[in-house]
């Protein structure tokens, strides 16, 4: 671990399609190569648009992202496993039981369920992502600035 951080971090999500791969992708600007980060699903459903778009307004490229099944990830070891909805937790807790890994729940709302004009959709995004910004910088704090 680097100044106290973790070397590896899980983050898991119901489909793998907005919430981890916008909260793989924000850990991963801001630690870089310090640690190693990556993002599954409880069931997997292509990108979505919408969380490429937002993601773009930080500069940050995820139209390549390749969702990953939870399930599927037994020969990876994380230090601390993050999950984002109440189904991600209780399969985290159910496969992570006889391992030594940390689990965090950050309960965070899916704006997929927005079902509103495209501005009011974007600006749930737009929520999401940086309330996983945020609590990606309190749990993760930088020790200098965004890694290269």
């Amino acid at each position: 671990m680097t100044a106290g951080l973790p070397s590896s971090v899980l983050f898991v999500c119901s489909t793998n399609s907005v919430r981890s791969p916008i909260a793989e992708a924000l850990l991963r600007h801001f630690h870089g190569h310090r640690l190693y980060v990556k993002s599954a699903g409880v069931r997997t459903r292509e990108i979505d648009g919408f969380a490429i778009a937002v993601m773009r307004e930080k500069g940050l490229d995820i139209a390549a992202h390749k969702p990953v099944l939870f399930s599927e990830m037994d020969d990876e070891n994380f230090d601390v496993v993050v999950t984002l909805t109440p189904e991600a937790h209780h399969q985290a807790l159910e496969l992570t039981r006889t391992l030594a890994v940390e689990v965090e729940y950050w309960p965070t709302f899916d704006p997929t369920a927005v079902d509103e004009a495209r501005d009011a959709q974007l600006e749930a995004y737009r929520a999401v992502r940086d309330q996983l910004e945020h609590r990606i910088l309190e749990r993760f704090p930088l020790s200098g600035g965004p890694a290269v």
